[in-house]
């Protein structure tokens, strides 16, 4: 059984940065396309970033330019660098792959706000 494990969240005024961190149980960056997935408070989850085993990355528009996606196939470790925050980024972020097949950690809290 997979398990994925996001941390990195936090408390961010506009503006400001923050970098998550997806950890997996198993080896399953290095054969599997993987991506970050956020979910705003009262909105369904979204895909925001993804990246390929090759390296190859997608981010949807409205985080582009801001937001960039990265991996460590050997140590089973996906990132997220979020700069330049905004208000509309508050959500819970989560990581798995690209389609979904593994059950949902439990996320992690981003909240921007003055």
């Amino acid at each position: 059984q997979v398990q994925l494990v996001e941390s990195g969240g936090g408390l961010v005024q506009p503006g400001g940065s923050l970098r998550l961190s997806c950890a997996a149980s198993g080896n399953i960056f290095s054969i599997n396309r993987m991506g970050w997935y956020r979910q705003p408070p009262g909105k369904q989850r979204e895909l925001v970033a993804a990246m390929s085993s090759d390296g190859r990355a997608y981010v949807v528009d409205s985080v582009k330019g801001r937001f960039t996606i990265s991996r460590d196939n050997a140590k089973n470790m996906l990132y997220l660098e979020m700069n330049s925050l905004k208000p509309e980024d508050t959500a819970v972020y989560y990581c798995n792959t690209v389609p979904l097949v593994y059950s949902w950690g439990q996320g992690t809290q981003v909240t921007v706000s003055s």
